[in-house]
């Protein structure tokens, strides 16, 4: 049984029918990557994964359970959570409420405290700056405070949008490294880059979406072989 399983969602923006029965698996202890163009349905494919917005055909499931009907705190609650495109932190408030805002449905103290010091140690300059409101953050640290929050949901399946997004070469290989620690520790996760060949460096399957649908599906090494893949997203001619 996939840990998590996207079938035939068709999910739309009014009447603009932006995913058109896309379906993907991901197994636990998998990194399996989203590619496409801006516009591709990337980031909508993550947000009806959690259950921002709802699908009006198809259906979502996590270990075998039905989750697309469900609120996005429950689906929170029930281990999916993202680092979204942009970051999104906030601002005003310090790193530490900020983490403190990932746990937010959680009551387990002990499990909190263990996890933020895990952040920390994933994350060491997002401890020199615990107290230092979000906002004034540079832009990779503000990234990190992003996986970081949603780490701290303690999360089966984690999300990540585009998180290489406006950051230096030198600050996009740590985020990447940090990304293959978790994975290495058992996470599950689900990574949409535009940085393609980065990705599939690092992910074990990927998936090629055009205009809202899966046009491409194989192993990372397949799909860096892939001339169209060559092509259109890695610089080949």
């Amino acid at each position: 049984m996939a840990m998590l399983e996207v079938r035939d969602v068709h999910t739309y923006y009014g009447n603009i029918h932006a995913l058109k029965g896309v379906s993907l698996t991901i197994d636990k202890g998998e990194i399996v990557t989203l590619i496409g163009a801006n516009g591709a349905g990337k980031s909508t494919t993550l947000n009806t994964i959690c259950g921002l917005i709802k699908p009006r055909q198809g259906s979502i499931l996590l270990e075998g359970q039905e989750i697309h009907v469900k609120p996005a705190h429950q689906i929170v609650g029930l281990g999916i959570s993202q680092a979204p495109e942009g970051r999104r932190i906030f601002s005003r408030l310090t790193v530490r409420e900020n983490l403190e805002m990932g746990a937010f449905l959680r009551r387990d103290l002990d499990g909190i405290q263990r996890d933020m010091e895990r952040v920390f140690t994933l994350f060491p300059r997002l401890k020199e700056r615990i107290k230092q409101v979000g906002g004034t953050l540079s832009g990779g640290e503000q990234q990190m405070l992003a996986i970081g929050r949603a780490l701290m949901a303690n999360p089966r399946v984690l999300l990540l949008d585009e998180p290489s997004m406006g950051l230096a070469p030198l600050l996009v290989e740590e985020i990447f490294e940090v990304v293959s620690q978790l994975n290495g520790a058992g996470t599950t996760i689900l990574l949409v880059e535009q940085n393609a060949l980065m990705a599939l460096s690092i992910a074990h399957r990927g998936y090629v979406l055009e205009t809202g649908r899966v046009a491409l599906a194989g192993s990372a090494a397949e799909l860096r072989e892939n001339p169209e893949v060559q092509r259109a997203y890695l610089g080949g001619n």
